[in-house]
Formats: C-alpha cells, sequence, structure tokens
C-alpha cells in the first residue's frame, strides 16, 4: 500500500499535469509541497524506481499509468470527502480542503463507495474539481479559463475555482464567484486587471492570476448542455 507520502506527492504530480501538462519539474513539486529540492529529487527516485514515474533527465517527470491510477484513487478520495463535509456538515468551501488532506490517507474504499452513495455520485468536488469515477479512469475537466472563454460583454457560468490558494479562494468566495454561478466580463485592461459582474449586480476587478484560477462555460455552451441533459432525460 502506498504510504501517505508516496500519496502526496502523486496528488501533486497529477493536480500538475492536470493544469499544465507533463513533464513536471522538480521546482514545481517542491512548491506544490512545500519540500526542499533535494527532498523531492530523494522520493522523485524512489516513485520512479516503483514504476509510479517516468523521468527524463533535465526536463521532468510524468506519471506512469500505473502512477496515474494509484494518483487517481487519493483524488477520488479527497474529492468525495470535500463534497460529503460541504453536503452534510456545512462546512464552507474555503474549509474543506485542509480537513480532507487530514482524512484521505485514513478512509476505506468501502466508505469511500458509501460516501458516494449518500451524495448521489456527485460529479464535482464543492470547487468544481472532477470526481474521478470508481473506475478509476481519467475525469474529463470541465470549463475553460475565464480570461480564454469570456470576451468583454459575454456571460458564462462558472464550473470551477481553483483551491491552490487559501486567500484567493477565499476572496472568490466572497465575491460570489463559485460554482453553478454566472459571470459577465466588463472589462480587461492592458494591464491584466479584469472586471466581472456577477449575477447579483456587483462588479469586482481580478488581476489576472487570479481570473485565471476560475474556469467557466460560456453561456451558450451552458444552454446546450442544460438541453442535453434534459433531452436525455427525457
Amino acid at each position: 500500500m502506498p504510504t501517505d507520502a508516496v500519496e502526496d506527492y502523486l496528488k501533486a504530480i497529477y493536480r500538475i499535469e492536470s493544469r499544465a501538462g507533463p513533464p513536471v519539474s522538480t521546482s514545481q513539486i517542491a512548491e506544490a509541497l512545500e519540500k526542499t529540492p533535494a527532498t523531492v529529487t530523494s522520493m522523485v527516485e524512489t516513485l520512479s524506481e516503483r514504476g509510479l514515474l517516468s523521468r527524463e533527465k533535465y526536463t521532468g517527470v510524468e506519471l506512469t499509468p500505473a502512477g496515474e491510477v494509484a494518483a487517481l484513487e487519493v483524488v477520488r478520495r479527497h474529492r468525495l470527502i470535500e463534497a460529503f463535509l460541504a453536503d452534510q456538515l456545512d462546512y464552507e468551501p474555503t474549509e474543506v480542503h485542509d480537513e480532507a488532506d487530514a482524512l484521505e490517507h485514513h478512509v476505506s474504499e468501502e466508505f469511500t463507495r458509501r460516501v458516494e452513495r449518500v451524495l448521489d455520485y456527485p460529479a464535482a468536488d464543492p470547487h468544481g474539481d472532477p470526481i474521478p469515477p470508481a473506475d478509476l479512469s481519467t475525469p474529463e475537466d470541465a470549463g475553460t479559463a475565464l480570461v480564454a472563454a469570456l470576451d468583454p460583454g459575454e456571460r458564462g457560468t462558472v464550473v470551477r475555482v481553483s483551491d491552490r490558494d487559501p486567500d484567493v479562494l477565499e476572496f472568490l468566495v466572497d465575491a460570489g464567484i463559485t460554482p453553478g454561478r454566472t459571470v459577465e466580463v466588463v472589462d480587461v485592461t492592458s494591464f491584466g486587471l479584469v472586471t466581472v459582474r456577477t449575477s447579483d449586480g456587483s462588479e469586482h476587478g481580478l488581476p489576472e492570476a487570479v481570473a485565471d484560477r476560475v474556469s467557466v462555460r460560456r453561456a451558450a455552451e451552458s444552454t446546450a448542455a442544460t438541453d442535453g441533459q434534459e433531452a436525455g432525460d427525457a
């Protein structure tokens, strides 16, 4: 069975690959896990020897098929626990990540299945990150980064907000920019400030680095997805 440390590394590498693609550098892993480069290098060697990572000198690492399955298993537990904490125990979206980090290594697969059943098989966690299914196939990321998806005057539905930075997440939650909410891009300045209007009519200026943490589905795409679901239900 993977140790807690191994699971933490695999999860971190999976998240980086999902966001930026492989290869993943030692410095990226060190930053994500707040470890020294020497510590990361040692663990990367161990994971490579176990067949969980493929490693190219001077470029970085990539999860092998076995490594991806192991990563998806811990990601699935983490995101289901986050969903359970928010849905059943009234945790705020800003509170669930650290609790899930503490619990994810200590629950059984049976517990995970029961949580999923109680929640009626949720597709995403409270931040909009997709929950891997029980077969541990790779989930499809929803949405596109806000700035890339919407021009000024266009609206979209928020499908994901990154929980990578707690301060940024708290700002977005306080601003009402959370999964399921509608936002409209009002203006994008030449120096990278993105002004958005939320469904309650309030406007918020987002530095581009913050706007990049928000993924949306354009209004037309949202309508098409809803229509398709209704047709399927019919």
